[in-house]
């Protein structure tokens, strides 16, 4: 694939910037991380060469931190669920933390914020307590952000956290998670200690330095259709250093209270008058990685697309409202994109066609999918009898990987049959395997089969490639794609078959 983004770069850039920035106060500073700080997919698709693991990397350059990580209490009452991962907010929160302490750093604390009485998140508190985590309860102050009298007296109510490092990160599930509002109130608890600790937001979209209307911003209004997030130019930055600059709505809303409260919470103006703009209070280096814009800007009209088709899905399920699908028609529309640029869809269906008309599917249910490999080679497949339209493109992509002859067959039949026999015995709806099944056979498979174990050795090739399907996948499929890392879209078509609900 094309190389767009330059990791190491952008990784001598953005660590100079950090360091430069904790050095502007007294050796303390509060580092709010945006986005996913383990696995950021959306950098990922629209920066090709940005490596998944670029903020794990961009930390260990930095060294000499501690990470405090911020969990809603509102999201773990009602459930809400992590899309990449599949995951409930509180079990996604657990698998973080143990990914990242497995990384080799540190998370000293964990923050259950806008606490208002959830019993689910006070067990959720005793269960990583009983693991062995220092848990902290943040209740909700009434009038955040606005009311500064009753937010003095919510800060000072709150517990201080500790922290020996002199770069705190501080991270989350997810939007809303309250990482700022852990930030504010450790500012407050440092200035009762007279210590001059200092705030840095660090999101590496939008990219400041790039223009209001470049791909890559747009992109990332899709990403956030659904918050109705608007990139504008910052008129804060623009009146200051007449110099623009690309910001968002809610940190060009939230600047002018955010000052408020820092003049409140600390003696010094020096600290106040260190951020003219919102602009200013970011770290982001990231146009400096950016080698090749051509492609970047290609790849982003790509994900404009894929997230209109994301939305799609979640509105036919129910999670989305009209409102965020016509939310992302404009940002397409201004973009000047629609599904043609994403050559997937139109294999899929083209699939799908063949299949009706070989009458080759399960039960009268006729199903297409297509990937991109990284070479842009698209692959596609149908579901049939035996497989299911997941379950035949892992294998035919896999063969395309591993280099193994088309002839061969990946899964041999009477190994896919003893499976069915099993399903069938035990009133499986259908019979044919979907993706976790295919990949639990290969598994089994490797330990005798050299092209199964060739095939199950280049499973990691697979990740964060993008696959378009015709329909929307069952349980066991999205359970094998998310473990793959896949980037599904689909046409969103339900059915009415037990195949497509089970």
């Amino acid at each position: 694939m094309k190389r767009g983004f330059d990791t190491k770069k952008y990784l001598k850039h953005q660590t100079k910037e950090i360091k430069q920035r904790l050095a502007k106060f007294d050796n303390k500073l509060y580092l709010e991380f945006g986005g996913k700080l383990l696995y950021d997919g959306h950098a990922q698709r629209i920066l090709p060469g940005y490596e998944p693991d670029a903020k794990v990397q961009l930390l260990k350059n930095l060294k000499n931190l501690e990470i405090i990580y911020c969990i809603s209490a509102k999201d773990i009452q009602k459930g809400r669920i992590r899309h990449d991962f599949g995951l409930t907010y509180d079990l996604q929160a657990i698998k973080e933390i143990s990914e990242i302490r497995a990384k080799g750093l540190k998370v000293s604390a964990i923050v259950i914020t806008r606490y208002e009485n959830e019993n689910l998140a006070m067990r959720f508190k005793r269960k990583l307590e009983n693991a062995g985590n220092k848990v902290y309860i943040y209740k909700n102050i009434p009038g955040y952000p606005k009311n500064i009298k009753k937010l003095l007296k919510g800060f000072n109510k709150r517990p201080y956290i500790k922290t020996k490092q002199p770069l705190i990160i501080v991270t989350g599930t997810g939007g809303g998670s309250g990482k700022m509002a852990v930030c504010l109130t450790q500012l407050y608890h440092e200035q009762k200690r007279n210590i001059n600790a200092g705030y840095a937001k660090f999101e590496t979209f939008p990219i400041w330095n790039l223009s209001l209307n470049h791909e890559v911003n747009i992109a990332y209004e899709s990403a956030t259709a659904d918050l109705k997030d608007v990139n504008i130019i910052d008129p804060y930055h623009l009146k200051k250093y007449k110099k623009k600059a690309v910001n968002y709505n809610r940190d060009i809303e939230n600047f002018y209270i955010l000052k408020r409260i820092m003049r409140s919470i600390t003696k010094s103006e020096n600290f106040v008058n260190k951020y003219n703009s919102p602009t200013d209070m970011g770290v982001n280096m990231a146009k400096h990685g950016i080698v090749n814009d051509k492609v970047v800007r290609k790849k982003s009209k790509q994900e404009i697309v894929r997230r209109y088709f994301r939305y799609k899905q979640e509105f036919v399920l129910g999670i989305e409202t009209q409102e965020t699908i016509d939310q992302i028609k404009l940002i397409m529309k201004k973009a000047k994109v629609n599904e043609k640029i994403y050559p997937l869809i139109k294999k899929a269906r083209q699939a799908k066609i063949q299949t009706e008309k070989n009458k080759e599917g399960n039960e009268g249910v006729y199903c297409g999918a297509a990937i991109e490999l990284p070479n842009e080679k698209i692959i596609k497949a149908h579901n049939s009898h035996l497989l299911h339209a997941e379950s035949a493109m892992i294998l035919k992509s896999l063969k395309q990987i591993s280099g193994i002859p088309k002839k061969r067959k990946l899964l041999p039949k009477y190994l896919i049959k003893q499976m069915i026999d099993y399903k069938k015995k035990f009133g499986s709806l259908t019979a044919s395997l979907n993706a976790e099944e295919t990949l639990i056979l290969l598994a089994i498979g490797a330990r005798t089969n050299s092209y199964m174990k060739r095939a199950i050795d280049n499973l990691n090739k697979l990740e964060n490639l993008n696959l378009h399907l015709t329909h929307i996948p069952k349980h066991g499929d999205e359970a094998g794609l998310n473990k793959l890392k896949l980037n599904v879209t689909t046409d969103s078509e339900l059915g009415l078959q037990p195949y497509m609900l089970v």
